[in-house]
């Protein structure tokens, strides 16, 4: 039987990624009901880091945790992989030791050579390419607040960055029409453009971008390792601030979500992203309750 993998959101039918989210709403209500879950119990998950990380460790450490499981902090630092160990041997060692095996590198290649020689499921908790985990939890919280994203307006506002690619991905698979405004220089790769142009516009102006929008998203302005472009960046971007301009030309229950760390008065608004439209702690919490639905479809099929 072939190793199942989450490297890329369009690895996966919309089916497969619809019943991950299903059973993420799930497992939060029963986790929410105090129901003691150890689908998971002897299992162990290694979780491999080059970036530092709030929501990415804690999310994947608690939901091992709570599904009776346990997981293996590994560093670049703490590992050999750090020390010039090539990946191919690190993730023949590795998997053969646990259950799943998590990264959160700046190297997509690097995800998918671990990938090509690992013996479990290898996990893409962010790369330069793709955020699928923060994709998950954005479409469970989309589908809690307002149901089905089928046929709704999504707005990225921003950079053309790993999570607007991997918004990309997702508007193709769960057939939602996607309008990118980016400052220009900043657009995303032109392969992931040429691929999911279907469900795709683009817009240079972000106040009309947000005209009847269902749901308004962005990004910090420098992700890491880009921190030397900040002071350029902040002035290639000074009007895609999301603020109350665009939000008051969005649809009425419009939502406004926000992967984190924000910078308010940056990216968005202290206004927006505290206001009544945002649902940003719901869209962190839920990393948690979509990454346990996710570990349980990859470890237990």
């Amino acid at each position: 039987m072939m190793t199942k993998h989450f490297i890329d959101l369009d690895d996966h039918s919309f089916e497969d990624l619809q019943g991950i989210i299903d059973n993420a709403i799930a497992l939060k209500k029963s986790h929410k009901s105090g129901e003691i879950n150890e689908s998971l119990k002897n299992k162990t998950l290694a979780m491999i880091f080059d970036k530092s990380s709030t929501r990415t460790r804690v999310s994947f450490e608690s939901g091992m945790t709570q599904l009776g499981g346990h997981s293996l902090f590994l560093s670049d630092k703490d590992i050999q992989i750090g020390r010039g160990e090539p990946i191919t041997d690190s993730a023949i060692v590795i998997s053969s030791m646990v259950d799943a095996v998590m990264l959160r590198v700046s190297s997509h290649e690097d995800i998918l050579t671990f990938a090509k020689h690992a013996s479990t499921p290898v996990i893409n908790a962010l790369s330069d390419e793709s955020h699928p985990c923060q994709m998950l939890a954005d479409l469970m919280t989309y589908q809690e607040h307002r149901g089905s994203i089928k046929g709704k307006k999504v707005v990225w506002i921003g950079d053309g960055n790993n999570v607007c690619q991997t918004f990309m991905q997702a508007a193709e698979i769960f057939d939602f029409e996607l309008i990118i405004s980016t400052p220009k220089g900043y657009e995303a790769d032109q392969d992931f453009v040429n691929k999911y142009q279907n469900n795709i516009n683009y817009c240079s102006n972000p106040v009309e971008a947000c005209k009847s929008a269902d749901l308004v998203v962005t990004d910090v302005w420098a992700s890491m390792g880009m921190e030397s472009e900040q002071k350029a960046r902040e002035l290639a971007f000074k009007d895609f601030q999301v603020d109350q301009q665009m939000m008051s030309v969005a649809n009425e229950n419009a939502l406004f979500m926000h992967c984190l760390p924000a910078h308010r008065g940056e990216e968005v608004s202290g206004d927006v992203i505290d206001g009544k439209q945002s649902v940003i702690w719901d869209e962190a919490e839920n990393r948690l309750h979509a990454q346990k639905a996710l570990l349980l479809y990859l470890i237990n099929g």
